[in-house]
């Protein structure tokens, strides 16, 4: 089953166009991974799937059962956001702000989905903390948490792993591809490490502004984009 499908989408960005012409489709279960150089505009794709940025032309179809159940979003994190000074179960908890609605308070569910993904991602022991105490790793991890209190259907990445170390980008790859193949959570993740990339989609989006390859990863890695970001090798 599609849950989102991108016709023929054109996005300016700072009076150019970032995005021209993209096309493709992502099934329910797919990981799939956007690379691509810097400026080819692959953020800026993810951001109109998110609704945050208009399309200059095209259509966005989304299925409408994922609609009502929400997108898990994981934007880019600024520096001035890491000195957020909340406790991680606050932060973890403004995932549910969707199913919350108009409600004044959080019902016993939304509390036990924050439990449950705090224990998830291995940090219920960390739940009292002030958020800008944590290690980089363990800040993506509370991110993630909340990312997975919006959804248990898709969820987006935008280049999760920047300024982390090899160790705890490692980790932070096992967990996204174990969500995506023991839990069935829909991933789409902006990556600029096609190496790792590689290991864990089945897909693989190639962004040059347009679309230079979508397809199978087994396919990609045999192609001279693949060839040229791994340096050669895979």
């Amino acid at each position: 089953m599609s849950i989102v499908t991108c016709k023929d989408i054109s996005i300016e960005y700072d009076g150019k166009v970032a995005v021209d012409q993209v096309s493709f489709t992502i099934e329910q279960g797919d990981y799939l991974c956007i690379v691509g150089e810097n400026g080819s505009g692959k953020s800026t794709l993810v951001k109109a799937l998110m609704g945050l940025l208009k399309l200059k032309s095209g259509e966005i179809e989304i299925n409408k059962e994922l609609t009502l159940g929400g997108i898990g979003y994981l934007p880019q994190q600024a520096d001035s956001q890491k000195d957020f000074p909340a406790s991680v179960y606050e932060i973890v908890l403004s995932g549910c702000i969707k199913s919350k609605g108009l409600r004044p308070f959080y019902n016993v569910k939304e509390k036990q989905r924050v439990k449950d993904n705090l224990e998830r991602l291995n940090i219920f022991d960390l739940r009292h903390k002030s958020y800008r105490e944590l290690s980089g790793g363990q800040q993506q991890r509370v991110l993630l948490a909340r990312a997975l209190c919006a959804t248990d259907s898709l969820l987006v990445l935008d280049e999760p792993v920047t300024g982390l170390d090899p160790v705890v980008t490692a980790e932070l790859y096992d967990i996204i591809e174990e969500l995506n193949r023991r839990e069935h959570v829909t991933i789409i993740m902006v990556s600029h490490d096609v190496r790792m990339a590689t290991k864990g989609a089945n897909k693989i989006l190639q962004m040059g502004r347009k679309v230079l390859f979508f397809g199978k990863t087994k396919e990609y890695i045999n192609t001279s984009y693949a060839k040229a970001l791994l340096g050669g090798g895979h």
